[in-house]
């Protein structure tokens, strides 16, 4: 019974990452098509999905002090509901303000349910089954990568309102409710209160800086490729769905491989590696301009780039000898600052610079990724940060 327990507990865990996943991963496809359906251009449509990033920050910021007032059940519940009553006040929105208040609401459902979920990993598995754990987690958010891209062009090339997405999208966390009300939870309250304190080191600081740069320069990209393929390269829109999907069905596969290799090979090492190869292939993408070529790329760039953030986390979650919630939120909010900031940034670039320099800012952050990576692996000795654990 416990083992049923556990996978149960394990699969909202994955369901979490898909339900993120899907509301990211759709933004770039369906941002033009909602941008006329409320009459505004795409450089502020982009930043009215700036409420949807909010929404997340604030959940994983807030996280920690939720789940001392209310239970890890109880907090899926009410986001089932509110991930409903969302849904609804996006399909029948008549104006932007309406429609960023539900997708502000769907950012907190997200970020809350992503946590926990982040959390619910490190507090069942330890040593290299965390980490492989975590990498088949993360690979439910490119799993929905590659899944919604897919009907999310369908849906637009048969002329379907694009709300219809996020119904399909609400499906998801269907599952994670079923899944809820059978299972049996973690008391976490006294473990908060208890166990979960760490100290803030170069270790940490240098992880949370990866991980909010490479989330940043990761969802730029991904973001903005759609309309980089369809204006500048002249592909239509049911390519540039099979050229996204087959960035996250590479990313996906990749978290598979690397969730057994990682168990063979020292992380920092893995860190950097892998950081350095997705910003050579981001470089090569963004000067290519053959359709097959750039599939070849981009298949490269999701397989190689699919560890590195699960690795950051990771690599944060062994600074304490005990699953901390705080230092897991910690990693995943300087993430959602990346994840906050993309439009933020880019839509002034694209609309001053253009797509082609927005890519270009793109693979800059993954560049200082990589030299971030060579600082962890170089000069930091703390003795829990070396240990193998994977």
């Amino acid at each position: 019974m416990k083992n049923i327990n556990q996978i149960g507990l394990t699969w909202i865990s994955f369901f979490s990452y898909a339900f993120t996943g899907a509301l990211i991963v759709v933004t770039g496809m369906i941002m033009g098509d909602i941008a006329n359906y409320f009459s505004l251009s795409i450089s502020k449509m982009s930043n009215v999905f700036t409420f949807l990033n909010a929404g997340i920050l604030i959940s994983i910021l807030l996280n920690s002090w939720v789940t001392n007032i209310i239970s890890i059940k109880k907090q899926l519940i009410l986001g089932f509901l509110l991930s409903i009553i969302a849904i609804l006040g996006i399909i029948f929105s008549n104006n932007i303000f309406t429609f960023s208040v539900n997708i502000f609401i769907l950012g907190l459902v997200s970020g809350i349910t992503m946590s926990i979920g982040t959390f619910i990993i490190t507090y069942l598995y330890s040593g290299e089954k965390r980490g492989s754990r975590l990498l088949i987690t993360d690979s439910f958010f490119s799993m929905s990568g590659m899944i919604f891209p897919i009907i999310t062009a369908y849906i637009l090339e048969k002329k379907f309102s694009w709300y219809w997405i996020y119904i399909f999208i609400s499906t998801i966390y269907l599952f994670i409710f079923i899944l809820t009300i059978n299972l049996k939870f973690p008391e976490t309250k006294e473990k908060v209160k208890s166990k979960t304190t760490f100290k803030y080191n170069m270790n940490i600081i240098l992880l949370s800086i990866s991980a909010l740069l490479y989330i940043l320069g990761q969802l730029s990209f991904i973001s903005w490729v759609p309309q980089y393929a369809t204006e500048i390269i002249n592909i239509n829109i049911k390519k540039t769905g099979t050229l996204v999907s087959n960035f996250w069905m590479a990313y996906m596969i990749g978290m598979w491989c690397f969730s057994f290799i990682i168990k063979f090979f020292n992380l920092k090492r893995m860190f950097v590696f892998l950081t350095g190869i997705s910003s050579i292939l981001m470089y090569s993408f963004i000067h290519s301009k053959n359709y097959l070529t750039l599939q070849s790329i981009i298949i490269g760039l999701g397989f190689f780039s699919s560890a590195i953030y699960t690795i950051i986390i990771t690599l944060a979650s062994l600074e304490t000898k005990k699953p901390s919630s705080k230092l897991i939120n910690l990693i995943l909010f300087f993430g959602t600052i990346g994840t906050l900031l993309t439009f933020m940034i880019t839509s002034p670039i694209v609309e001053k610079k253009g797509l082609y320099a927005t890519l270009i800012f793109s693979n800059i952050l993954y560049g200082i990724v990589f030299f971030l990576s060579l600082l962890i692996f170089t000069k930091i000795k703390n003795k829990l940060f070396f240990e193998k654990s994977s």
